[in-house]
């Protein structure tokens, strides 16, 4: 019988442990990835939280799932067009080529929110507020962390919640991995610069995973790191380029100014370009938060309103690395239902 051929539309964590399980299943699997790297947001992150260990070593990990015959990358490749014949899908590319396919799994990811749209805290305005993804690439890079003078700081502030859980924005939900990564860096930094005070100002703590609240512990019990309760109203820059914050604290009830050095905005997820281009392409609806929207919440989480088409990873939600890659696995059994014949909104064979 002919192989049944399955698209992958992405090439990062979900996509890559998609297209490994789906070929181990026996299906002919074509991965599309829209730059020339697989792995997506991960080829950016040196150590993983809780762990600490190397990003690396999960890329590694999922590029072995993907050395196999029967999984075809096409790296720089996009679609740009699509035909549904009664469940035979027919994909036009970025360089007019087609390609046919029996069902379609899209994990085209979630993009990192544009700091520059809080102008209230000096994102490419001053030259001391960065990042959290600029600060993950100078841990990665192994290089010192310094100000834009070329000092070492004596004090940095983590700003928690930039781009989520922020109505002004339009973004209402939490990017779920932000308070954690946020207890990783400055742990990190701490180690780097024990001499450096660092301090956490942040809306609540939300430690979701394993171990998660055992980090937060750490941080603050071996290294010192302070935590302030409270959302940055302002931050502008002295004459000396420090940064001077205006906070609400919000347990001891008043206002706190304080400088720091280096400000580091702990920036979320948002729905990613590809999502709202595959969103028009093929026709799937997305959600109240702009992320593809799920046939049910709770029982039919990887499953579009088109039949024959799937969706992994953070194209739903965020999701941290642990969460996205159950969510590919958990994709490709419903993937493989489908394709055997599986009624899966029924729950029976058709």
């Amino acid at each position: 019988m002919r192989k049944k051929k399955v698209v992958v539309i992405g090439g990062g964590i979900a996509g890559m442990e998609s297209a490994a399980y789906l070929t181990a299943m026996g299906y002919n699997v074509t991965l599309l990835e829209k730059t020339d790297k697989l792995g997506g947001h991960l080829l950016n992150w040196g150590t993983l939280f809780p762990t600490m260990r190397s990003g690396k070593e999960v890329i590694d990990f999922l590029n072995k799932g993907i050395h196999n015959e029967n999984v075809r990358v096409l790296f720089n490749t996009e679609v740009i067009g699509f035909e549904n014949n009664n469940g035979n899908f027919l994909l036009k590319l970025n360089d007019d080529s087609q390609l046919s396919a029996d069902a379609l799994l899209v994990t085209t990811g979630a993009d990192l929110f544009d700091a520059h749209k809080k102008e209230e805290y000096g994102y490419g305005i001053y030259d001391n507020v960065i990042t959290s993804a600029e600060l993950e690439k100078m841990f990665s890079e192994g290089g010192s962390i310094l100000t834009a003078e070329g000092k070492v700081p004596k004090r940095v502030g983590f700003v928690h919640c930039v781009g989520s859980r922020d109505e002004k924005v339009g973004n209402k939900y939490c990017s779920k991995v932000c308070c954690v990564t946020a207890v990783k860096q400055s742990i990190e930094l701490k180690e780097m610069l024990p001499d450096t005070e660092v301090f956490c100002f942040y809306m609540d703590l939300r430690m979701y995973g394993m171990h998660f609240e055992k980090l937060y512990k750490e941080a603050q019990e071996k290294h010192g790191i302070g935590f302030i309760r409270g959302r940055l109203s302002e931050a502008c820059e002295n004459i000396d380029k420090s940064i001077m914050l205006k906070v609400e604290d919000t347990l001891a009830g008043k206002p706190l100014k304080m400088n720091v050095d280096l400000l580091v905005l702990m920036i979320g997820f948002v729905t990613s370009k590809g999502t709202k281009g595959m969103s028009d392409i093929l026709g799937l609806k997305l959600g109240e938060n702009g992320f593809f929207k799920t046939m049910d919440q709770h029982t039919l989480t990887n499953i579009s309103n088109v039949p024959g088409i799937f969706f992994a990873g953070t194209c739903t939600s965020p999701k941290a690395i642990t969460n996205t890659i159950t969510d590919a696995r958990a994709a490709v059994t419903t993937v493989a239902s489908y394709l055997e014949g599986f009624d899966i909104e029924k729950g029976r064979r058709k």
